[in-house]
């Protein structure tokens, strides 16, 4: 089956309160399609799809979600496919709640929880979608990492090693469900403008002073919510048919991995 026209899609946005996430069900709700927001905080998904029936006249639901919870996750996915009818586009924008650190200041009791917060939401809902995409033969999955995930950085050991995780977890998924019709593929920025993560770095000197020498090599402009979400709705488009196992940068230039 080929892909579907994006005003034919259900489509879930993991992370969809704010940041890059949001904007992504925004822009799939100004082409018509159907969106759920899923995110752990009710408030901020309130706000989300507020700000996206204003944006788009259209009325996207939110739906709550611990996606480092397995038995969660496969909740959420029903809840959304009953709302949906189909999903035919998962996008997952989630990350780290903390801004980088160089290994020896993490306590080493915390690492477990930095890598997993990062790892497990795309891989839980990711696993909980791929059933029903497979039978109904079609679907679109993205994966927002990072290019942490193919550059070493100093400050992004625990980072980088998520991030490479979701790369590799996403490019051997789309081997295994190319057959039936299932595109997996990825978009790996480096700094996002405008986001509670861009938030987050500034706040950390350490991690401040980092990025703003990597803002000054973003020749083409640092990347904005905008440009990673209008990647998504392309990657889930008819137009992007051919495409999966992908990890695109979008990154103003900052590096070619």
């Amino acid at each position: 089956m080929s892909a579907k026209a994006v005003d034919q899609c259900g489509v879930v946005v993991l992370g969809g309160g704010a940041g890059v996430g949001l904007e992504t069900a925004a822009q799939f709700a100004e082409q018509g399609a159907r969106v759920v927001v899923l995110g752990r905080n009710h408030e901020r998904g309130r706000r989300a799809t507020a700000a996206i029936r204003s944006r788009t006249g259209a009325e996207a639901l939110f739906v709550k979600v611990d996606a480092t919870d397995p038995t969660d996750a496969v909740r959420a996915e029903q809840e959304c496919r009953n709302h949906l009818g189909t999903i035919d586009v998962l996008v997952s924008a989630t990350g780290p709640s903390r801004p980088p650190r160089l290994l020896h200041t993490v306590p080493i009791e915390n690492l477990r929880l930095r890598i997993e917060e990062i790892i497990l939401p795309p891989l839980h809902m990711m696993h909980a979608v791929l059933p029903e995409m497979r039978n109904q033969g079609s679907g679109s999955i993205v994966n927002v990492a990072s290019d942490a995930a193919k550059v070493a950085t100093p400050g992004e050991t625990t980072i980088g090693a998520a991030m490479a995780a979701i790369v590799m977890f996403s490019k051997a998924a789309a081997l295994e469900v190319k057959r039936e019709g299932v595109r997996i593929n990825l978009l790996t920025p480096s700094l996002i403008a405008n986001t509670p993560g861009a938030a987050l770095i500034d706040a950390e000197p350490f991690s401040a002073k980092m990025f703003q020498k990597a803002a000054r090599i973003a020749h083409l402009g640092i990347a904005e919510p905008a440009d990673l979400a209008a990647m998504a709705v392309f990657l889930s488009s008819p137009a992007a048919a051919r495409i999966t196992g992908q990890a695109i940068s979008v990154n103003g230039g900052i590096s070619v991995a």
